[in-house]
């Protein structure tokens, strides 16, 4: 048969442990001391204190994604009745005329009312993933801003530039 004796430290206790490795009891060790971290820790601290949530960014970021909002759902509104959004951005501009290109006032109405929520909702996105990360996130409704509405500009403006009573009104202007 084979050995069956326990092998050290399966039946002893910590006390006979330590004793056997020539280690103090527990209850003579002196008390631990602190010890500072090391300086690879210190810096992620430091980032780590960095990335903390800042209460007034949070507030801005939040209050210009909701003016956004309340702006992309009045602005897409009016998109997808583009006929009467371009003839009350006509009188204004004091163009002759009504607008009358209403096959493409349609589509690109449309095109640019989805291009007005997609960009909000891509804004809105990445501005909440950098508050979760507690990174400055103010900047990114603005840029978001600025990206979505020269996207949707572009989509009206492909309509508004075949209107026979805006080329009129184009070719009137530059002629003077």
């Amino acid at each position: 048969m084979t050995d069956q004796r326990p092998q050290y430290g399966e039946i002893a206790t910590l006390e006979e442990q330590r004793k056997a490795a020539g280690l103090p009891p527990l209850d003579e060790m002196p008390p631990a001391v602190p010890v500072a971290p090391a300086p690879e820790v210190a810096s992620r601290g430091a980032a780590a204190t960095a990335a903390r949530p800042r209460p007034v960014d949070r507030f801005i970021t939040i209050g210009l994604l909701a003016y956004g909002l309340v702006n992309v759902v009045v602005t897409g509104l009016s998109y997808l009745d583009f006929p009467t959004a371009m003839n009350q951005m006509m009188s204004v501009l004091g163009v002759d005329g009504e607008f009358t290109n209403f096959a493409q006032g349609k589509v690109w109405g449309t095109v640019a009312a989805i291009v007005l929520a997609a960009g909000w909702s891509l804004t809105a996105y990445f501005s909440i993933r950098r508050l979760r990360s507690g990174k400055t996130s103010w900047w990114v409704p603005l840029a978001g801003a600025a990206v979505t509405l020269l996207a949707a500009s572009i989509c009206a403006a492909i309509p508004l530039m075949n209107d026979p009573a805006f080329i009129d009104f184009v070719a009137k202007t530059a002629g003077q």
